[in-house]
């Protein structure tokens, strides 16, 4: 296999904002060093075991290994090196099509947008996420993002995309606190769902309970 894919995504439950799929795409010689690098967060180390400060950190640290080469990064070999897509699922899309059929989507246009080869390409996906049909070699990994590396990075990057735009979207609906819950159903959000309603940005379908 020339590349190997990790694959994770945020936000399947909140009553707000979007569900987010990454997909992180790495030459398969690259990552076997990659996975060795002390700058990035050790195994078993995924978005949910880091402090939002460490997940920022590591984000800026993936990213700027994306910005160069394989053959900047490492003498011997050109190739892409690591690249990644972030995919956001809006709520209205979640309530139309559903939670999964919206994650299906999202992995395949992310997959897409990558341009890889699936002959070429093996994934690795977390919890029970499948990839299309015609890639092949696949694999779901139960807790895959406490497993397997390239995951854990598909899981910090999707977190840190989720929440940045959560935070952007706090200052168009401030009374719903999204920059300290992020959509999720906290009592302080069912509260304020209670007291000032439905925003646009809220899922209709998971908050039905909560209006009267």
């Amino acid at each position: 296999m020339k590349y190997i894919v990790g694959v994770d995504e945020v936000g399947r439950g909140p009553l707000a904002g979007p569900v987010t799929v990454c997909l992180v795409a790495c030459d398969t010689r690259l990552y076997a060093k990659l996975k060795r690098d002390k700058q990035l967060p050790l195994l078993g180390f995924d978005s949910k075991k880091l402090s939002p400060t460490e997940r920022q950190k590591y984000a800026k640290i993936l990213k700027s290994l994306m910005s160069r080469t394989v053959l900047d990064i490492y003498s011997g070999w050109t190739a892409v090196g690591l690249s990644y897509t972030s995919i956001n699922v809006s709520n209205k899309t979640v309530d139309k099509k559903g939670i999964s059929l919206c994650i299906k989507l999202a992995i395949e246009r992310g997959l897409k947008k990558l341009k890889l080869n699936p002959k070429q390409t093996e994934i690795r996906l977390d919890g029970l996420l499948k990839a299309p049909e015609e890639f092949k070699n696949q694999k779901t990994i139960i807790n895959g993002d406490e497993k397997e590396k390239i995951i854990a990075w598909a899981s910090i990057l999707a977190k840190v995309s989720r929440d940045n735009l959560m935070r952007r979207m706090a200052k168009k609906y401030p009374q719903y606190g999204f920059e300290i819950h992020k959509g999720y159903g906290t009592a302080k959000h069912i509260k304020a769902i209670k007291k000032y309603s439905l925003s646009s940005f809220h899922r209709k379908s998971y908050c039905s309970k909560y209006i009267k």
